[in-house]
């Protein structure tokens, strides 16, 4: 079994690694204190190739491998979660649907635009009746000449309000059943969709988290993605994928966790040497690193078979499960480990327990991945 990073691989890592430090995180503690959606940042990250990793070269993309992503999303989310979720909802669930159920039309139309980030993607499933529940979705998609008009609304939706075009699911059949739902691609000056509350979070702060309202809004047939019907399929699909994302991006929580308590387990003395010299520490510690590898070895498993074309969903849900339970974990033992500094924003832990509890909650509770994995053994 061969552990090695390619060296494409470990270049990608280096460059991450490297902007990661360099323009991620001296912006990481203004855009949390200040709510402020980075902007600037996502442009950087286009430029650099970070959203456009699973799009081909000839869409303008670097065409990255799965292992490669979520590499690049450990190391973007060890500084900013934040940047690690505005990366991973671009490429996973926005970006990729696109890629594999779109027309050649909207892949031209799209793609180039969304590789640069001069356009950001969304996906919007979740709704005041519907999350964990899919099949309690009410917006309608109903047929009218050569399109569609929308009704409805989404909760919770990432990066709702920054998105340039977003895949929303709607009911275009009113039984019950997957096939009762397809897919669209609602741009962002369109008539009838207006933006609702903007959720005011305990974490990822900087991250736009919007109410998106359809009123009547008209879509051209040629801005509905895959088949009718298709919808769900597209829908879990897109969510294997993404869970990856957030396994990346918790596992880069819980890795910034594990090196800022052991910088400070050195730094603080009590009793006159080092907290780093007491066991209470030092166990901690080996817990909080054991929890990390075991993180990542599911997170690039479930890569790996996403990439070499085999089933990955259950190891998916795995890898985003465990991952972000570690990333809670770690961030509550580091805040422990700081003590009373640790409940201070003086130090990053804060935030990064704030911003690790999202991460067991989207893109399917962890409850919910816990009943993949139990209907994938059963």
């Amino acid at each position: 079994m061969d552990l090695k990073f390619s060296p494409e691989q470990a270049l990608i890592r280096k460059v991450a690694r490297e902007f990661s430090e360099s323009e991620v995180a001296p912006r990481a503690e203004v855009m949390d204190r200040e709510h402020e959606f980075p902007y600037e940042l996502i442009s950087l990250m286009g430029k650099v190739g970070f959203l456009g990793m699973v799009i081909p070269k000839e869409y303008g993309g670097s065409g990255s491998d799965s292992v490669s992503y979520v590499t690049a999303i450990e190391e973007i989310s060890r500084h900013s979660a934040v940047a690690g979720v505005i990366m991973a909802v671009h490429n996973s669930v926005s970006s990729y649907p696109i890629l594999k159920y779109g027309t050649d039309e909207q892949k031209e139309r799209f793609l180039p635009r969304m590789a640069t980030g001069e356009v950001l993607g969304g996906f919007a499933l979740t709704e005041p009746e519907a999350g964990s529940d899919v099949m309690g979705v009410r917006t309608t998609a109903d047929k009218d000449g050569d399109g569609w008009v929308l009704n409805g609304s989404k909760i919770f939706i990432t990066q709702g309000r920054a998105s340039g075009v977003v895949i929303v699911l709607a009911r275009t059949k009113q039984e019950n059943t997957s096939k009762s739902f397809s897919t669209f691609l609602v741009e962002k000056d369109m008539d009838g969709f207006t933006y609702g509350s903007l959720e005011d979070k305990m974490g990822i702060t900087a991250s736009d988290t919007s109410e998106l309202i359809f009123e009547d809004l008209y879509i051209p047939d040629e801005n509905r993605l895959g088949s009718i019907g298709l919808g769900f399929k597209i829908a879990m699909s897109s969510l294997d994928g993404g869970r990856i994302g957030i396994g990346a991006q918790g596992l880069g929580i819980a890795r910034a966790c594990l090196e800022e308590s052991i910088k400070y387990a050195k730094e603080r003395e009590q009793f006159g040497r080092p907290i780093a010299k007491f066991q209470a520490i030092q166990w901690m510690l080996a817990e909080m690193a054991t929890r990390v590898e075991a993180a990542r070895g599911l997170v690039l498993q479930a890569a790996f078979l996403k990439d070499a074309g085999k089933p990955f969903g259950d190891i998916s849900a795995m890898a985003k499960m465990y991952a972000t339970d570690a990333a809670m974990w770690c961030a509550v033992q580091a805040v422990q480990i700081h003590g009373g500094y640790g409940y201070t924003r003086d130090y990053p832990v804060e935030r990064y327990m704030r911003d690790a509890k999202v991460t067991q909650i989207y893109e399917g509770t962890n409850e919910i991945q816990r009943m993949v994995v139990a209907r994938g053994l059963l």
